[in-house]
């Protein structure tokens, strides 16, 4: 069958394409089985695989290669998945958007945010949307890096304040800070409050670190840091979430990286401690990821707008926290 087919002519498919199909698909490309899409949609597994059917004859392409044991999105399930993913997305947006039309400023923002990001920049940038438009309504979920940028190109984010490995071309970025990463231990650690450590001090000894710490992610930096100290070897914990990180480094299970600024107040309060490299430490940037295709609603547009002021209007020098 040709692509000149009018089994892909454009006009067709735009007439007979039922968008519940796409929305069923986005699911179905995002689980495990159909079971498993079936399960997120509350529809039964016959439904969802007739859906899945009525799609794939529709549009003339299998897109989904099924049999026992394997699951996985053929070629063309890949490029139908990334449209139907904006589709979905600006779909979504649309009710939302015809019910904040009023004089007042009352949408509803989602920002996707790595875990315990600190920065006075963030919480002015929010205190101020919120004093002059106090009917505005916000959400911050907090996930791993690597989803708030999936949730912002789905658009079913606002925007993300996170950690960036590689940029989508797709998206907009913008460093809102630079954080630098030291070792610390906790209490119950044997170099806890130990004085004059040298860097051959924590040879041997267990650590703890983010599910991101490896060279080709976005922590790369922490990674060898960890390496020149030879912390790599024996790892005793991870997670996504610094919050984590952070509790099982002060309950003892190992040597573990975090920023300067955020473990300042837990070394004040003795429930940390650094320990060596205490120079040339690892810097990691923090960036503002949107996307300008999505339309906005006035609440998302005019927090955008004030977040990429406070950045604009600050020198980088105070926008790093050592």
């Amino acid at each position: 069958m040709t692509q000149n087919s009018p089994q892909f002519d454009p006009e067709r498919i735009a007439r007979e394409l039922d968008w519940n199909l796409l929305r069923t698909f986005v699911v179905l490309a995002e689980s495990h089985s159909v079971t498993d899409a079936a399960s997120q949609l509350r529809l039964k597994q016959p439904t969802v695989s007739t859906a899945l059917k009525r799609l794939e004859d529709r549009l003339g392409r299998k897109l989904i290669n099924r049999s026992p044991g394997h699951y996985a999105l053929t070629e063309a399930g890949r490029l139908l998945y990334r449209e139907a993913v904006e589709i979905n997305g600006s779909v979504l947006r649309l009710s939302t958007l015809m019910r904040e039309m009023t004089d007042d400023v009352r949408g509803h923002v989602r920002i996707a945010m790595a875990s315990h990001v600190v920065s006075p920049l963030i919480d002015q940038a929010l205190a101020k949307f919120h004093t002059a438009h106090p009917r505005a309504t916000l959400t911050i979920d907090v996930q791993s890096s690597a989803k708030a940028i999936a949730e912002v190109a789905a658009k079913r984010a606002s925007f993300a304040i996170c950690l960036v490995g590689d940029h989508n071309p797709a998206l907009e970025y913008r460093r809102v800070f630079r954080e630098y990463f030291g070792l610390f231990c906790g209490p119950p650690h044997p170099l806890f409050k130990r004085e004059n450590l040298a860097i051959s001090d924590l040879e041997g000894h267990g650590s703890v670190s983010f599910e991101t710490d490896r060279l080709q992610d976005v922590l790369k930096a922490v990674t060898v840091m960890r390496a020149q100290v030879a912390l790599g070897q024996k790892i005793t914990g991870v997670s996504s979430h610094l919050e984590e990180v952070r509790r099982m480094i002060v309950a003892g299970l190992g040597v573990g990286p975090l920023p300067v600024h955020v473990a300042a107040r837990d070394v004040d309060d003795e429930q940390l401690w650094q320990v060596p490299p205490y120079e040339d430490l690892p810097a990691i940037d923090v960036y503002l990821v949107w996307s300008e295709k999505a339309v906005k609603n006035r609440a998302e547009q005019i927090l955008l707008d004030g977040l990429l002021e406070v950045i604009e209007s600050t020198p980088l020098e105070d926008r790093s926290y050592r």
